[in-house]
């Protein structure tokens, strides 16, 4: 099932400017489980896109999309699973590519961003979340979906923006530390937040999106949702922004846990993946 339902001229590996890669796994939610369907709910909602993108004037796919098979969830536990992303994403990018994970819970952000580190040293990353992530660990275990934003930022810079809720062990870690985090109702608030957020990020940069980070009344199908999420447009805003003045290497969406019987969601999270596309290859074809 290739993403967009493009023919295979246009997604063969060799030619692509982009590599999706999609992974099921959902091993360590807590709250409601089913993201490990989020992956196939995408690329399904994909198939039904319009492939010329109105907001660019023009058709994205021609930049080449490529998309694997799904990475095989390994049981043994999110260590495990890390290594096993960290090894894909690292055989995506010897080759140049673009890639473009799609989740599954969010602790799968941790091997990309491992990948990535190795190949582009000066990383940082930008986070979109409701939620920061930064436990030390959780429910025993330090890759958990609620620590990968800890984990990280042990990697690299972060910046976390959308966010609005957090336990009192992660405001007292965020207080202390060097993290940038920019609130939900900062975005909604401040006139000026496009320009601070951008303006803490430069060189290369990995965006990983927990869906959550979008108010539930247009994202519901997430497993934690929070009320008072960013809205389609600031989303947008936001990521063109950020790949007008960065270079971003490469991303992730994750979280999705489909509601039978209502696409809507899915299809936001196809045409979001597909609009970064188009931002990312601005200006070259």
């Amino acid at each position: 099932m290739n993403f967009g339902g493009i023919g295979q001229e246009h997604a063969e590996f060799a030619k692509a400017s982009f590599v999706v890669v999609p992974v099921p796994y959902d091993l360590t939610s807590t709250y409601q489980s089913g993201s490990r369907r989020g992956p196939g709910a995408i690329l399904e909602a994909s198939g039904n896109m319009e492939l010329y993108d109105e907001e660019l004037g023009r058709e994205i796919y021609l930049a080449g999309i490529h998309t694997m098979p799904g990475v095989e969830a390994d049981a043994r536990g999110p260590a495990e699973m890390t290594a096993t992303v960290c090894k894909t994403v690292a055989g995506v990018i010897a080759y140049d590519k673009i890639p473009v994970i799609l989740g599954g819970e969010h602790s799968i952000s941790l091997g990309a961003v491992q990948a990535m580190k190795e190949k582009y040293p000066g990383l940082s990353v930008l986070q979109l979340d409701a939620h920061a992530d930064m436990r030390d660990s959780y429910q025993g275990s330090p890759y958990s979906h609620a620590s990968v934003a800890r984990r990280i930022s042990e990697l690299c810079p972060v910046v976390q923006a959308g966010i609005r809720s957090m336990s009192v062990e992660e405001a007292s870690f965020l207080k202390a530390s060097s993290v940038k985090t920019f609130s939900a109702d900062f975005i909604a608030e401040e006139a000026e937040w496009r320009s601070e957020i951008c303006g803490t990020l430069k060189g290369d940069v990995y965006l990983t999106i927990d869906l959550d980070v979008l108010d539930p009344a247009i994202m519901p199908s997430t497993g934690t949702p929070e009320p008072g999420g960013i809205s389609w447009r600031d989303m947008l805003r936001l990521i063109r922004g950020v790949a007008e003045r960065c270079r971003i290497r490469g991303f992730d969406v994750v979280e999705l846990a489909p509601i039978p019987g209502m696409v809507a969601p899915d299809f936001l999270a196809a045409k979001l993946i597909y609009r970064i596309m188009g931002y990312l290859t601005e200006g070259t074809n």
